[in-house]
């Protein structure tokens, strides 16, 4: 097995925004390499955490890790578990959920995981290892289907085209490796625009969201643990595109939202009270130092609140 090696982007900032007790209950959700974990720990006296992932070769990583520290229990399962995992646990509420959403580093640079257009491998993008590929997406799904996965979730401009493209082509043969894909998708992009980044960037990101019902996961966690957190808890989130980030914007925001009565009610007449608050106006993003140290930070967006 390849090392598995992740930086753990937004790391301190990510971990101050959950204002740790020394002797709180925490929730990595994504728990990688162990980097946000780790950092978790080292603050606890007789607290508790408990490490999640969904990835079994990260659950190793982070086993290491977090050996020193006694307080760690390390879950292989979906974050979207929580409420599960947390019930099998006998644990009520907690002090303060963290989520670094995406992929790994490790998922990126494992050339045989399929994640990557820069590498010659089977199209597979499972972060699980369980369940449909993006090679069984990519060979069975209708044209249509294609195409909305290709808009939804990374806005593709040329998504009727590649789609199309994609049926012609597993007519005669499957698709079936990541590079067969990233040609068939350069080769339907003009090349004015082959200068904005690799053609194919977009598309993979698609599928593996598709793959890993990304967005469920993140709409189910959000939902769920929000309701296990303590008064004062805090929930700390990290996302690195566009649509990743207006789902926990929304979010949050619908928990911070206080009165929903028309600005021409003389008074209130809803009721509705903020349950939350935000930890930031804006969302924190990485500095030049991190920048410098880890380009894929540079899309990265923090965002907390605390709960009423």
């Amino acid at each position: 097995m390849v090392e598995f090696k992740h930086i753990s982007v937004l790391l301190n900032e990510a971990v101050d925004a959950l204002n740790i007790k020394p002797d709180g209950i925490y929730v990595d959700g994504t728990a990688g390499a162990g980097g946000h974990s780790y950092e978790i720990a080292k603050r606890l006296t007789t607290g508790r955490l408990i490490s999640i992932d969904r990835d079994p070769e990260a659950i190793a990583a982070a086993g290491k890790r977090l050996a020193e520290f006694s307080c760690c229990t390390l879950v292989n399962a979906k974050f979207s578990q929580i409420a599960e995992i947390l019930d099998n646990l006998q644990i009520d509420k907690v002090d303060g959920i963290l989520l670094d959403l995406g992929v790994s580093s490790h998922q990126l640079d494992t050339a045989e995981r399929g994640f990557s257009y820069h590498f010659e491998a089977p199209l597979d993008m499972r972060m699980g290892n369980v369940g449909a590929t993006a090679a069984d997406l990519v060979n069975n799904l209708s044209e249509q289907e294609l195409v909305s996965i290709f808009y939804k979730y990374a806005d593709e401009k040329f998504a009727p085209k590649i789609a199309k493209r994609i049926v012609e082509q597993r007519t005669s043969s499957p698709i079936t490796t990541t590079s067969q894909l990233a040609q068939l998708i350069s080769d339907c992009y003009p090349n004015k625009f082959k200068r904005d980044g690799h053609p194919a960037r977009k598309v993979f990101q698609a599928l593996r969201i598709a793959v890993n019902d990304e967005f469920g996961e993140e709409e189910k966690a959000l939902k769920d643990g929000f309701e296990r957190l303590n008064s004062k808890g805090r929930f700390s989130v990290i996302t690195f595109h566009s649509s990743e980030d207006r789902l926990v914007k929304q979010s949050f925001s619908e928990h911070c939202k206080g009165c929903t009565c028309p600005p021409e009610f003389p008074v209130c007449v809803c009721g509705n009270k903020p349950k939350a608050k935000q930890v930031f106006r804006k969302p924190v993003t990485a500095s030049q130092q991190e920048l410098s140290q880890n380009p894929r930070s540079r899309s990265a967006k923090l965002r907390a609140i605390e709960k009423i």
